[in-house]
């Protein structure tokens, strides 16, 4: 076999880990939003992490941040306050605009399903050395800074 050959096998089986790491990570989405909310889909938990990572937003943030247009963001912005995850809250930047921040109860909750996903991480992770732990995590950092641009065809 070639190093060319080896390289194209090596390059198939990061793929198809990648593929089954995305179908976990969806499945662990719709579990971790459910133990958030019982009403509360992979799509607006997604929303929810970006608005606890950002600390408030305006919707017009959200939607190009996501890529969605405003009238989507809005309807989730909408059921997450409704839910009372999120909150409205003026716009120290502009007295008419209004941001988006996690409201009271959907920092509780959000805090204690990360609390308890972490303790379920230290627990898997628990035969995993230092070293391969902090080369696993040098290694996603590299893969997340990649382009992942759109495929083109050959």
């Amino acid at each position: 076999m070639t190093e060319g050959d080896e390289r194209r096998d090596a390059a198939d089986a990061v793929e198809r880990e990648l593929m089954m790491m995305f179908r976990r990570a969806r499945k662990l989405s719709s579990t971790v939003a459910a133990q958030v909310h019982p009403d509360l889909d992979p799509a607006s938990y997604s929303l929810l992490l970006m608005v606890d990572d950002a600390g408030s937003l305006r919707g017009m943030d959200v939607a190009d941040k996501t890529g969605l247009d405003k009238s989507t963001v809005s309807r989730q912005i909408a059921t997450l306050v409704e839910l009372d995850l999120l909150e409205r809250v003026p716009d120290p930047d502009d007295g008419r605009a209004r941001r988006i921040q996690l409201s009271e109860t959907g920092r509780t909750r959000l805090d204690e399903v990360r609390r308890q996903r972490r303790e379920h991480m230290y627990s898997e992770f628990g035969n995993w050395s230092t070293t391969d732990l902090s080369e696993f995590s040098r290694l996603l950092s590299r893969l997340n800074g990649m382009s992942l641009g759109p495929i083109r065809p050959e």
